[in-house]
């Protein structure tokens, strides 16, 4: 029986969690929830300009959210430097690498002389000093990719990598794989943009004498128009997605669409379920495309799964107000996310909204303020003030006026709401009661036509 699969997820913190990443995030957790294995969080803070502590936090912050944990960390990339050193110096000591002067320039001359497709190879400086090349070995690298398949690279094609600077700094690849190796990861999954970074890597498992893990490389995320997703899209990290009202479960059951599908091609998808599905050998190499009108819908579908208590405790979480409750009530049927809420069932709790074309096409016209004075006699008249006697008064007021239905509710919906667009009219006004509903008909009916 093999043993349970370690991943690790390793974010840059150069910013937000973009969605690309958040995939990644999730894909390595599915993987380790499912077999029982652990998730190692590492912070790659090698880049210290832009590696800040703001972003690191907004990145576990982003995780949590998100409802994606982790078993170790975070770990701190940097804070290995002792590590990656103690590695270089035994890998020197042993002429697994050496100590080069040579340039970008000195590269490109010897592959004018040997041929592009012949890997570089250096010698030693003769003073010892200089940045550090890995020498290659004489046997193939094979990347074990559960996505892409094999790949073969032949030696005689790889150049020796630079692995540290002059002054013994790791680069990114060595350190990655010793990282990596001394976390004992059995599988790397990240994004397709990693992949020439590969073989970089096998060379220094090479050079370790170590196995190296199980590759899967997620094909990249593209936006509507084919083209790789940027902000121009839309959202772009997970942050904008909370901004813009999504619940992490909708978020993590469509990010695991993207690239992925279960062989029954359901659409909406239970976290618990998408563990025990999931698998790598169904993530596709093609191209997957963000979509955020189809997340909006899918987070629909999940708002509306929530009681009542709950979508108005998420409510009133995302707009820090209290009180909700019967706004949400009447509103939970048109909303798509949670900021949607606000636009269309603001005017209950702030008063009517300012919307002058609302105005103007509803409330200007005589025969449109006529209505509304006969609206509002019949709504003083109604007992109790329930949502069934408030529409069997207003349709007996369309009645009299022999008129189109719009042309009574229209004017009394932007008389209390400010705007064209509300939630059920008969059910806004019961929620605002008699006494308010008819003191916002009287200010409209006083403001100039």
């Amino acid at each position: 029986m093999s043993a349970p699969p370690r991943v690790r997820f390793a974010p840059s913190p150069t910013g937000a969690l973009h969605i690309g990443g958040a995939r990644a995030a999730l894909y390595n957790w599915l993987v380790a929830r499912k077999a029982g294995g652990s998730m190692v969080l590492r912070i790659e803070d090698t880049d210290r300009e832009r590696s800040t502590p703001e972003n690191v936090e907004q990145i576990l912050d982003a995780l949590q959210w998100l409802g994606i944990d982790w078993d170790e960390g975070p770990i701190s990339q940097v804070e290995r430097s002792g590590r990656h050193r103690q590695v270089l110096d035994d890998l020197l000591a042993r002429g697994l690498a050496y100590r080069t002067a040579a340039t970008a320039e000195d590269v490109k001359v010897y592959k004018r002389e040997h041929g592009d497709a012949v890997g570089y190879r250096g010698e030693p400086s003769a003073d010892g000093e200089g940045a550090v090349r890995l020498r290659v070995p004489e046997h193939e690298l094979v990347v074990h990719d559960l996505v892409r398949g094999d790949t073969t690279f032949r030696p005689e094609h790889l150049d020796e990598p630079v692995v540290a600077r002059a002054d013994g700094t790791a680069l990114y690849n060595f350190a990655v794989a010793v990282d990596d190796h001394d976390a004992a990861i059995t599988h790397v999954i990240r994004g397709e943009d990693h992949l020439s970074n590969t073989p970089k890597q096998l060379l220094v498992y090479a050079a370790l004498g170590a196995e190296p893990p199980a590759f899967a490389h997620l094909p990249l995320l593209h936006g509507h128009d084919g083209k790789k997703l940027s902000k121009r899209h839309g959202a772009a990290s997970v942050q904008e997605l909370r901004a813009a009202g999504y619940l992490p479960a909708a978020i993590r059951n469509y990010i695991a669409l993207l690239g992925w599908g279960d062989t029954d091609a359901e659409t909406l998808i239970a976290t618990d379920d998408l563990i025990e599905r999931f698998e790598l050998s169904r993530v596709s190499r093609n191209p997957a495309r963000f979509d955020e009108p189809k997340l909006r819908w899918m987070n629909g579908r999940y708002l509306r799964e929530l009681s009542l208590d709950e979508l108005t405790a998420e409510l009133e979480r995302f707009t820090g107000r209290d009180g909700l409750r019967p706004g949400v009530e009447i509103s939970a049927e048109k909303i798509q996310t949670l900021a949607d809420f606000w636009p269309l069932a603001g005017f209950l709790y702030d008063g009517p909204v300012d919307d002058p074309k609302a105005r103007k096409k509803w409330l200007a016209a005589a025969e449109h303020r006529e209505a509304l004075t006969d609206a509002r006699a019949a709504l003083a008249d109604v007992e109790p003030f329930t949502v069934e006697a408030i529409d069997a008064a207003l349709r007996d007021v369309v009645a009299a006026r022999g008129t189109k239905a719009k042309d009574v509710f229209q004017p009394v919906r932007v008389a209390v709401a400010g705007t064209a667009a509300s939630p059920g009219l008969f059910e806004s006004l019961a929620v605002l009661g008699r006494e308010e509903a008819l003191s916002r008909i009287d200010v409209a009916l006083r403001a100039p036509a």
